[in-house]
């Protein structure tokens, strides 16, 4: 088993998606899933914000925050959600994007148009885990 399979905010995640799945079944606009997913997580305690924009930086400049995280969960996992016939490498690629420049650890792909929801997950890890706290988010991070 990976160490993101035991990681207890993954776990938390997935669970509260399961729920949400459980509910609404396959087959909504992502958006819909993403609120949903939101409001499960708020009503189980779990800390989490919600589009979240990324700061590129490219040679010493912040070039834009045009690109977005679904939701970034107790500053340390970042959930992609998706509602699309099939996951695609390049679902999983924008995950990895998205832990490299926001310079993350963990993510987590969730795919709502799944009969079954386990076949719509997909953990990802990238590179080592950083040390932060609820309080401190990433360098990156602009409201």
């Amino acid at each position: 088993m990976s160490p993101i399979e035991n990681d207890p905010i993954t776990e938390a995640v997935i669970g509260a998606a399961i729920e949400v799945h459980k509910l609404l079944g396959p087959g909504l606009l992502e958006s819909l899933y993403q609120k949903a997913l939101c409001r499960e997580l708020m009503l189980r305690g779990i800390p989490h914000r919600s589009k979240v924009a990324i700061g590129v930086e490219y040679k010493g400049a912040w070039i834009g925050n045009d690109l977005e995280i679904d939701l970034l969960v107790t500053n340390e996992l970042i959930v992609e959600i998706k509602s699309v016939e099939k996951l695609q490498p390049v679902h999983e690629a924008q995950l990895i994007t998205y832990l490299k420049l926001a310079d993350l650890h963990k993510g987590l792909l969730i795919n709502f148009n799944e009969k079954l929801l386990k076949n719509g997950l997909r953990r990802r890890l990238y590179g080592e885990p950083k040390l932060r706290t609820e309080d401190s988010p990433p360098a990156w991070f602009r409201e």
